[in-house]
């Protein structure tokens, strides 16, 4: 579902990502490992068109992202920011209708709303659904977020992609596990999910596929199980790992 290969980005005559490439499957978690500066969310960036890079090409489904127009893009690609700059007074409705947009012609009608309601009661914010935006936790505006991604491409995921930047980092427990539960119903329905994770054991839960990313470059990638070693995972982080067995579990502590 999503391609990338050669991919390059400098700043400042620094290397960002140095000949990246990566592939996520229809049906499968991908998800994005390393260090604070290995280049995670750049790649996501550059995976979901926000970013341009020096070098590569990206393709979703097997066309060049440059052929897809913006629109019809929209209707099978979502993606959920880390935090997002939305300081205006909406209501939470109001921020999740904004997913529709793409399947609507100049104001959005019924359908549309029942779209964003079932996606907030998917992520257990339908209590809120009136509520000022700018008066929610993080946590709460990460939720608002997904939610919007699902109105947007839906949770039947076949064909479509979802993209998300560490949308667990303001979780309570509870609610990480949702979230990731969500992800994975997604990818289960035939969508293509990648997700930038830093918790090791969510990423061992729920991930099928891991890139653990080093100073840009692609120290290890395939099945999670074999990429997330006590060795790899020590190099990526600059910090001793060790990976134990609970109940059938793998469980990562330092």
């Amino acid at each position: 579902m999503i391609e990338a290969r050669g991919i390059v980005v400098t700043r400042k005559e620094r290397p960002i990502l140095g000949g990246v490439d990566f592939r996520a499957g229809a049906g499968k978690v991908t998800a994005i490992l390393g260090a604070n500066g290995a280049g995670k969310s750049t790649l996501l960036r550059v995976l979901c068109g926000d970013l341009k890079p020096d070098e590569g090409e990206i393709k979703i489904a097997r066309r060049s992202l440059a052929d897809w127009r913006p629109a019809e893009l929209a209707r099978v690609r979502a993606v959920v920011p880390q935090s997002s700059a939305l300081n205006f007074p909406f209501t939470v409705l109001e921020v999740v209708l904004q997913g529709r947009a793409p399947h609507f012609d100049g104001r959005e009608g019924g359908a549309d709303e029942s779209a964003a309601i079932h996606a907030l009661e998917i992520v257990d914010l339908t209590r809120h659904a009136g509520r000022d935006y700018t008066t929610l936790s993080g946590g709460e505006r990460q939720r608002v977020h997904l939610a919007r991604a699902i109105a947007q491409i839906g949770l039947e995921g076949e064909g479509r992609c979802l993209l998300l930047d560490e949308p667990t980092s303001s979780l309570d427990l509870r609610h990480q596990h949702d979230v990731l539960r969500i992800v994975r119903r997604f990818a289960e329905s035939g969508g293509a999910a990648v997700i930038v994770l830093h918790d090791l054991n969510l990423c061992a839960r729920y991930a099928d596929k891991v890139f653990l990313l080093h100073y840009g470059r692609v120290l290890g990638s395939g099945d999670a199980g074999a990429v997330m070693t006590p060795d790899w995972l020590s190099i990526a982080y600059g910090i001793g790992v060790r990976r134990d067995e609970v109940k059938g579990l793998s469980v990562y502590s330092v």
